[in-house]
């Protein structure tokens, strides 16, 4: 997992060129006054635009074919995160939205991100996004996919 401000995106571009052109769109993007929905980037690249109010608690979840650049636009949200190995699975993998829903075994932590910051979670991370701070407040996020 890394977290970090949008700012220092280019930090990260050498891990693999779909990720740099999964910030490299981010930083391009008006995403305030784009619509909800699903864009696609590349091939291996689409991004999924959402608005929500955070939540009391979800289920962890993690993915096999993707990473997740997790950028938030507006607001701010707790999630949680822990190895994919401190965990049990909830309900089984599902290949076409490549998601499995998972309970993590271990006490769980939190990070909080806020406007302009970023999650990138890998294959081997575990996450539990968008759980509110102290109330429900509105968020709006984009999810980058990237091909691994």
């Amino acid at each position: 997992m890394i977290k970090d401000s949008i700012n220092n995106a280019e930090t990260y571009y050498k891990i693999s060129e779909n990720l740099r052109e999964g910030f490299e769109w981010i930083k391009n993007n008006d995403l305030k006054n784009m619509p909800d929905g699903r864009y696609e980037i590349s091939d291996s690249i689409y991004a999924n635009l959402q608005s929500y109010l955070t939540k009391d608690d979800a289920p962890y979840e993690g993915h096999r074919d993707y990473i997740d650049i997790q950028y938030i636009v507006t607001g701010e949200e707790l999630s949680g995160v822990t190895n994919y190995s401190n965990c049990s699975t909830t309900e089984e993998y599902n290949k076409e939205k490549d998601i499995e829903f998972l309970k993590c075994n271990i006490k769980e932590e939190f990070c909080k991100i806020s406007e302009g910051e970023f999650f990138v979670f890998f294959p081997h991370d575990a996450h539990k996004p968008a759980i509110k701070i102290r109330e429900n407040k509105n968020v709006k996020k984009v999810i980058v996919k990237v091909g691994v």
